[in-house]
């Protein structure tokens, strides 16, 4: 066990940082499967575009293409949207799936003045670019869809692209399930997470695990000092209860958090009960959390079906907060929040009505790589 220990991220220094420090790139995969969003697919190409068009001026782009045939089509609709540029670098590889914050890998860097014994020839976490390493999380699809396994290979594809160190996280003598849209940190050592997903015993993501064994993971391959655990995620969640839909960090003491006003709405209880979590929780430091709130949109439903329409799932990449949007009276109040926290970076709502209907928006289908250097 000790020789084990030594070669945990944690005791050689690798952090997972807050997803507003620098990023050397965004990873996306472009969509393919018309029928993940039935009768709305052709308006997500372009949406994806414009995505991709405001990453670009400021970062690199780093997206997944089915083939090199696809590529060539990909970027003909780029070009045509204005969001082609040599900060776009194409990956022939094939997905099932667009929702890279879960399939991929979740990436950590190590701190500048890290310093620790060198590491043993044998370590698991050996690669070329000593400042990044990736933790390969198993993926299983939420526990919900047969087709997974090449969304599966997309988290060590990432990972040895970048040049990172490739980690498997296990819990005894399990390999770990996890996706990354289940956890939010702020890159000082407190992780926010949800025991719906976690903690359920229906969802057979790590059955031989109970909350002691996450914070111990947690502990180990995150450096993570203090989880809070919140209760249920939103209704029409597909991923039973991700966190990236119900509260996120945006500073290291500051977390903002969705609420119902309706109380007749099936929202408005669960959100109210993680309010009152969010509010007795303490930081990795003993410090109780700023909360700030953020009013859910109206109700979106689709053939039906209610979708999980937030706020919370935005995305911080370098120099821009892309926001997602429902035409709805409260998208202001979320932009006009957001826009307090990052002042020097471009708020940029995108319309999300019909990616939603994928049961995902713009924090689902990004994945930061953080800055190696």
């Amino acid at each position: 066990m000790a020789k084990r220990a030594g070669q945990l991220p944690s005791t050689l220094g690798y952090r997972m940082p807050a997803e507003w420090k620098p990023h050397d790139s965004t990873w996306l995969a472009w969509p393919r499967l018309a029928g993940d969003w039935p009768g709305k697919f052709e308006p997500i190409r372009w949406v994806f575009a414009e995505i991709i068009r405001n990453l670009a001026r400021h970062e690199r782009v780093d997206l997944i293409v089915s083939s090199e045939a696809a590529e060539k089509h990909v970027r003909a609709i780029l070009e045509r949207a204005d969001a082609l540029s040599d900060n776009v670098c194409f990956h022939p590889w094939r997905t099932d799936r667009v929702w890279v914050r879960d399939s991929g890998c979740i990436f950590l860097s190590e701190p500048r003045d890290a310093s620790h014994e060198p590491e043993p020839r044998d370590s698991k976490l050996a690669s070329r670019n000593s400042q990044l390493a990736a933790l390969h999380f198993q993926f299983n699809a939420w526990a919900k869809y047969h087709n997974y396994k090449l969304d599966a290979k997309i988290g060590a594809r990432m990972a040895k692209a970048a040049g990172a160190r490739i980690v498997q996280p296990r819990s005894g003598e399990w390999r770990v399930v996890l996706e990354g849209g289940s956890i939010d940190v702020n890159g000082r050592g407190t992780l926010l997470t949800t025991e719906e997903c976690l903690l359920s015993n229906v969802q057979q993501r790590n059955p031989h695990m109970n909350r002691a064994a996450y914070e111990q993971m947690f502990a180990e391959y995150f450096g993570i000092q203090s989880v809070v655990w919140l209760g249920d995620g939103i209704a029409g969640d597909d991923t039973h209860g991700h966190v990236d839909d119900l509260a996120r960090f945006v500073a290291p003491d500051t977390v903002v958090t969705m609420v119902e006003a309706n109380a007749q709405d099936e929202n408005y209880s669960a959100l109210q009960h993680n309010l009152g979590r969010l509010r007795a929780a303490r930081d990795q430091d003993g410090h109780r959390l700023n909360v700030v709130e953020i009013p859910m949109p109206r109700l979106v439903i689709f053939e039906g079906r209610r979708l999980p329409a937030s706020y919370a799932n935005f995305y911080i990449a370098n120099g821009v907060v892309l926001v997602p949007v429902f035409n709805d009276p409260n998208d202001r109040i979320a932009l006009n929040t957001l826009a307090e926290f990052f002042r020097g970076r471009e708020i940029v709502p995108i319309y999300s009505g019909d990616l939603i209907w994928g049961f995902g928006a713009l924090h689902c289908m990004t994945q930061q790589q953080p800055a190696s250097t």
